[in-house]
């Protein structure tokens, strides 16, 4: 179950034409490196997201851009990450509906029966599609010099890309994180499944472990279950989810259960060993030992920043294995000349915080901007079903920083589309500051959560107070009418001592 290693790329997908299309676009076997201009105004390290979005942004600022990636163009979102964990999920969705099906008025269509072969043959055709937007060709077309190969600061404004020296004014650092693997005796010689690997497998295993309780590991546990793998997620916290309210978790606990999903909690995997043909898991809760026989093992325990082999010294940069490329709130790095973007020096590895951050880094490092990391409204969406998503502060945050807090929440029980839908579990939740309509923070628990919490994120952008929330006029009926009725609510209750006053009066 080990992924091979093919010219620095990570594959061992089945190469069929998908295949040949994706590697065709994100890593060219005929690729010939460019000859380097005498100095570049930009060179970005990493063609994921963030490096794609930085070299598309400073040439449209008309810089000269060099683009050094040692693997595939695209990273983990295109990859490994993203797209092919949501193509898995959207068609996990559909066997989940299926099996309930007579809900919907349906005759008893009887066991439904998985095709896992064909499901990761349709992600690959979409990931094949999508990498289009990312291909090597399209780069050059657009004047970015890319490069193959592994690069090695040499000076705080050069580096060496594959035994040439390229010369640069600024610098990106986004090589952003890989697969964080655990230290468990036995899990090397058993063999294990990362984010990395998952998504090159043809065959569904009958059963299979997942270690680690956060947003990866759940999402792929859920998918998995429901594609009727024997799933148990384990998970060294007395919750799953840690970062999210209580509340959120609850409830995708009963959607767990109700899927089939085995989640044990405060509870180590300490060895594991093959017994024969079987791999045995040894599990630790608390001081109670127990067995767990498996197929499959894989680790969703988080991702650590790619700062090694790069002599990030010689440039002048700090960093560690933990927080990666140290930044300031500008994501200058201790070297002036050089920034960074994405996963390789942010908490928050998401997409869309890559994207964000490359474009803040490039504006900052060529334009001479201040823009500050801090000042942004980053959003976050846990793809489980239902979703989970957030924006801004949580209760627990503004408390400690001394922040009066009120909330408004919708269950989504109350909303129509949910419950025509047959999807009422969850809520809208929305946080303002006491005494105030401004808007701290917010928790959407749905079946569409991701698409629903742009609009409060638009709304805290725009500094649009809650109240601003109850004129929107949304169209009826929509899960995203909750959000509406939250900010009914906080209107009510603004107007309630009025009237009463008036009364008095």
């Amino acid at each position: 179950m080990n992924s091979l290693t093919r010219e620095g790329a990570v594959t061992n997908a089945p190469a069929d034409d998908y295949e040949a299309e994706r590697l065709g676009n994100v890593r060219p076997s005929a690729w010939r490196n460019p000859d380097p201009a005498p100095r570049y105004d930009l060179v970005i390290l990493g063609g994921g997201t963030a490096g794609l979005t930085a070299a598309a942004v400073a040439r449209e600022r008309g810089a000269s851009v060099a683009l050094i990636e040692p693997r595939l163009l695209g990273g983990t979102c295109l990859n490994t990450g993203c797209v092919p964990s949501k193509a898995l999920i959207h068609s996990a969705r559909i066997f989940a509906e299926l099996r309930d099906a007579n809900r919907y008025g349906t005759a008893d269509v009887g066991p439904v029966q998985v095709d896992f072969a064909s499901v990761m043959e349709r992600m690959r055709g979409i990931r094949a599609r999508i990498s289009r937007g990312d291909a090597a060709s399209r780069l050059a077309a657009m004047g970015t010099d890319v490069f193959f190969a592994s690069a090695r600061f040499t000076a705080a404004d050069s580096l060496h890309v594959g035994g040439t020296e390229l010369k640069f004014d600024k610098a990106l650092v986004a090589t952003g994180a890989q697969p964080l693997v655990p230290a468990i005796p036995g899990l090397a010689e058993c063999g294990f499944l990362t984010s990395d690997t998952v998504f090159d497998q043809t065959s569904l295993p009958e059963r299979i472990v997942v270690i680690g309780g956060g947003p990866l590991g759940c999402e792929m546990a859920q998918a998995l279950c429901r594609f009727g793998a024997r799933t148990t997620i384990v998970q060294n916290w007395p919750l799953f989810l840690p970062r999210e309210e209580r509340d959120a978790a609850q409830i995708l606990s009963g959607a767990f259960a109700r899927d089939g999903l085995e989640v044990r909690l405060n509870t180590r995997v300490v060895d594991i060993r093959m017994d024969g043909e079987r791999r045995i898991a040894e599990l630790l809760s608390d001081d109670n030992r127990s067995t767990l026989e498996f197929d499959a093992i894989l680790t969703g325990t988080g991702r650590s920043p790619r700062v090694e082999g790069m002599d990030l010294e010689l440039a002048g940069i700090e960093y560690d294995g933990r927080r990666g490329v140290h930044v300031d709130d500008c994501l200058r790095t201790s070297n002036p000349r050089i920034f960074a973007a994405g996963d390789v020096c942010l908490a928050h590895r998401f997409n869309d915080t890559a994207r964000a951050s490359a474009r803040l880094a490039v504006a900052n490092a060529l334009a001479g901007a201040n823009q500050r990391w801090s000042e942004l409204v980053i959003p976050w969406c846990t793809y489980t079903d239902p979703e989970i998503a957030h924006v801004g502060m949580y209760v627990r945050q503004a408390r400690e920083k001394g922040i009066g807090v009120r909330t408004f929440t919708v269950p989504m029980h109350t909303v129509d589309r949910a419950i025509t839908d047959g999807h009422d579990e969850g809520f809208v939740k929305i946080h303002v500051r006491d005494g105030t309509a401004e808007i701290l923070g917010a928790t959407i628990v749905a079946r569409h959560a991701g698409e629903m919490i742009s609009e409060i994120t638009l709304a805290m952008v725009a500094k649009l107070g809650l109240d601003t929330l109850s004129r929107v006029i949304h169209p009826y009926p929509t899960q995203s009418e909750a959000i509406r009725m939250a900010a009914d609510a906080f209107v009510r209750s603004e107007r309630g001592p009025a009237v009463t006053r008036k009364l008095r009066d």
